[in-house]
């Protein structure tokens, strides 16, 4: 009686041993949680995250918030420099002596030169954010003017002058009426982006007349109406115009392919009245058209997001040329990688230089010689080219 006593006080004592033990653990792992929570910042944003939101109500207080909408972004950040921006992020942060991460701990909040504070965590960031900032500033500017009225009203415009192009070079040759007539039918008033000025640009390109030689070419041959050498040209420069005027309104880069022109060499009226009257023939241009695929040594392309180095750089050059032009491209578009594809094909254009908002990169794509290197090197000073 008196073992079994004993025996069963010895399990009752392990038990509430072994609860207490349980109990502690428990305990334990409570303080312990808090202890994570507390200095390894589990519920709470990390540094990088702390600094960025920071840095970036400093550059939006600067320059106001970044937005889409067309006219409310006046800001004086449109052409505020890197160094001014970043400057200003520095002294905004270095006033900043508020705590970065209030649950951090009370020791850290109250340590002596503030170790818990932008002021001390942030100005690392600084450069880093400032780029992300550009960058998303930029685009949100081509996107604003993209999407305004002035943008909308220039497409529609670019719309009727293609269509006025096509129709010039058809009717150029015909009667001035005639000319005038379908012009008015394709851009004129009641056409969208048509107008009579529109019609009266298309209606007098290349006509003789546009300089004193061009009037005593028309008092010589008594033809008002006759349009002068090259003309076609001439046409294909109003078209030109108004694809400038699209890519100013719309922040685009479209350009404008035009047709290689036959040069008419043969002697004018003027040159032959001249001849008789002198006793002497003009010079007579003998000289090979230009050809259209003429070799251009460099060409400049703009990435839609940030390169932050030159290996990346030359990656995005390496897919434009390689990859279809409708591969999906966080950094080049369709019409860029067409133009680059068609520079390095007929144009044998050795050397690409790639700009993002604050950087650019010189990627050779062709072995360049020592004269084409300087070229580059002191055209594009500023660029990096490794």
């Amino acid at each position: 009686m008196k073992k079994a006593f004993i025996a069963g006080f010895c399990l009752l004592f392990v038990v509430s041993a072994d609860a207490a033990t349980r109990g502690n653990a428990s305990l334990t792992a409570a303080y312990q949680q808090n202890q994570r929570n507390t200095y390894y910042i589990v519920n709470a944003p990390d540094v990088d995250t702390a600094c960025r939101n920071r840095i970036f109500a400093c550059l939006a207080e600067y320059c106001g918030d970044v937005t889409v909408v067309p006219g409310q972004r006046s800001s004086r950040c449109v052409s505020a420099t890197e160094s001014e921006l970043y400057n200003f992020a520095l002294l905004c942060l270095q006033k900043d002596n508020t705590p970065l991460l209030p649950t951090f701990s009370v020791s850290h909040q109250n340590v002596a030169r503030g170790m818990n504070t932008a002021a001390r965590l942030c100005p690392s960031f600084v450069q880093q954010e400032l780029m992300a900032y550009l960058s998303m500033a930029n685009m949100a500017e081509q996107l604003t003017k993209q999407r305004s009225d002035q943008c909308v009203q220039r497409r529609y415009e670019l719309e009727a002058a293609i269509a006025c192009h096509s129709v010039a070079l058809a009717y150029g040759n015909e009667t001035a009426n005639m000319l005038r007539s379908q012009l008015t039918d394709f851009c004129g008033a009641g056409v969208p982006g048509g107008s009579a000025d529109m019609v009266q640009r298309f209606a007098n390109a290349g006509n003789v007349g546009a300089n004193i030689w061009g009037w005593a070419e028309k008092i010589v041959s008594l033809d008002l109406s006759k349009k002068g050498a090259e003309w076609q040209s001439a046409v294909d420069s109003v078209l030109a115009g108004y694809v400038n005027r699209m890519n100013l309104a719309c922040g685009e880069n479209m350009q404008m392919q035009a047709v290689a022109r036959e040069r008419d060499t043969s002697p004018t009226n003027l040159q032959i009245m001249a001849t008789m009257a002198v006793g002497a023939a003009f010079p007579i241009d003998t000289r090979e058209p230009e050809n259209p695929h003429a070799s251009n040594l460099w060409m400049e392309i703009n990435s839609m997001s940030v390169l932050p180095d030159f290996a990346t750089a030359r990656q995005v050059v390496q897919a434009g040329l390689t990859n279809a032009a409708t591969t999906q491209n966080a950094f080049l578009s369709t019409a860029t990688m067409q133009q680059m594809q068609r520079a390095y094909t007929h144009n044998q254009t050795k050397a690409f230089i790639i700009r993002d908002s604050a950087r650019c990169y010189i990627i050779p794509v062709q072995t360049l010689s020592v004269q084409e290197n300087a070229v580059i090197a002191q055209t594009f000073a500023s660029c990096r080219y490794n």
